[in-house]
C-alpha cells in the first residue's frame, strides 16, 4: 500500500483544499473505453457549436490556483495549472488530445468541471507520497523528455515520493517515470480544489463521474478524500 499525504504545512497554508483520490487497480488500458470516447466527442461539438466553453483565468476556479501558484513563487502564465493550460489548448484547437484511454478520461473529467487532473502509476511510486513545499534539493524529470532533469525551487509546493518529484508547481506538470499509460493496472487519479466550501460538491460530483468511466475496465476502483482534517489515504 502506498499512502498519499497532505503535510501539515500545506494544509496551514490552503486550508480549504480538499483533493479526491480515485483508484483503479486492474486496468485495461489496451481495450476500447467507448464511454470516454464519448465524453471527449461530447465536449468537443458542445465546444464547436457554442454552447459550452472551458474556463478560462477569469473563472474563479482557475483562478483560485493563479493565486496560490503566485504564493509559492510559480508564474502561473508561464507555468499554467494543468487544467488551465488544457481548456486553453483546447479553446484554441478545437480538441482534447488522446493519450491513452486512462489519461483521456481524467483529461476529459478536468476540463469538464474546471478542476486540476493528475494520475500515477502507483506501480512505479517508490514509497509513500507526500504533497509538501521543496527544500529545492530533490529531482523532477517532466513527463515526456526522460534526458530532463530539473529542480524544483524551495517552498514550491510538489507531490513526492522517496525517489523524487512526481509532480511540480502542485499540479502544473507530472513525472515521467509514473506516467500512466495502457500498461498501467494500478493507478492513483487526482482531483483538486482549493475551495471546498465553494466546490466541494463540484469536486465530488467529478470524481464520481472520473470513476464510472473507469470501472468498466478495471477489477476494482474506490474514491477517497484528502483534506486537512484527513491528512491521509492510503492506497
Amino acid at each position: 500500500m502506498t499512502d498519499i499525504r497532505l503535510t501539515p504545512a500545506v494544509a496551514d497554508a490552503f486550508p480549504d483544499t480538499l483533493i479526491a483520490v480515485v483508484t483503479a487497480t486492474g486496468l485495461r488500458g489496451h481495450e476500447d473505453w467507448p464511454a470516454t470516447a464519448g465524453a471527449l466527442a461530447g465536449l468537443e461539438r458542445q465546444l464547436a457549436d457554442g454552447t459550452w466553453q472551458p474556463a478560462d483565468e477569469t473563472d474563479p476556479r482557475i483562478e483560485a490556483w493563479h493565486t496560490a501558484y503566485r504564493s509559492f513563487g510559480t508564474n502561473p502564465r508561464r507555468m499554467r495549472p494543468s487544467v488551465d493550460a488544457l481548456g486553453r489548448r483546447f479553446a484554441k484547437k478545437g480538441a482534447l488530445p488522446r493519450i491513452n484511454p486512462a489519461v483521456d478520461s481524467y483529461n476529459s473529467v478536468s476540463v469538464r468541471h474546471g478542476l486540476p487532473a493528475g494520475a500515477f502509476d502507483l506501480d512505479r511510486v517508490t514509497g509513500d507520497i507526500d504533497i509538501r513545499y521543496a527544500d529545492g534539493t530533490e529531482e523532477f524529470t517532466p513527463l515526456g523528455e526522460p534526458g530532463t532533469v530539473e529542480n524544483p525551487k524551495p517552498g514550491e509546493i510538489i507531490y513526492a515520493d522517496t525517489s523524487g518529484v512526481l509532480t511540480r508547481h502542485w499540479n502544473h506538470r507530472d513525472a515521467h517515470r509514473t506516467r500512466v499509460t495502457e500498461d498501467s493496472a494500478h493507478v492513483a487519479f487526482l482531483l483538486e480544489t482549493l475551495h471546498a466550501v465553494r466546490d466541494g460538491d463540484l469536486l465530488k460530483t467529478a470524481a464520481l463521474e472520473l470513476r464510472e468511466l473507469l470501472a468498466p475496465h478495471a477489477e476494482r476502483t474506490a474514491v477517497h478524500y484528502l483534506d486537512p482534517g484527513r491528512s491521509r489515504v492510503a492506497v
